[in-house]
């Protein structure tokens, strides 16, 4: 059973993402930033983390590169509203720092799902 690790400071995000994940059969845990994510990436070590860019107590930015420390192989997939500026400016660093794939916020939860199993299965 696959194991995916969604790290978002938004709980109904979070909550979403899990039945999401969970009608799939995969294996949820999550975070509400990335100081608790990156602990449950090292805990729990999942296939493929959904990492939002914009988070109190350690960011996705510094998330990202923790997780990138330890792991080239995870697979990572960033999302973003945005905040001062365009969601694409997060995503695209995202994309820089070793992100595999990113989306906007609101997530359209059939591509996510598509994206995630091409990840894992492809």
């Amino acid at each position: 059973m696959p194991k995916v690790l969604i790290i978002d400071d938004e709980k109904p995000i979070r909550q979403m993402l899990r039945t999401l994940f969970e009608k799939e059969c995969f294996t949820v845990f999550d975070a509400p930033n990335g100081d608790k994510g990156f602990n449950l990436f090292k805990e729990k070590q999942p296939d493929i983390i959904i990492l939002d860019m914009l988070m109190p107590e350690k960011d996705g930015v510094e998330a990202l590169n923790l997780i990138r420390g330890i792991s080239k192989e995870v697979k990572i997939i960033a999302i973003s509203g945005g905040g001062v500026v365009n969601p694409d400016v997060y995503l695209n660093l995202a994309k820089k720092l070793g992100c595999d794939e990113t989306f906007m916020k609101p997530v359209e939860k059939d591509k996510l799902l598509k994206a995630v199993k091409s990840l894992l299965f492809s």
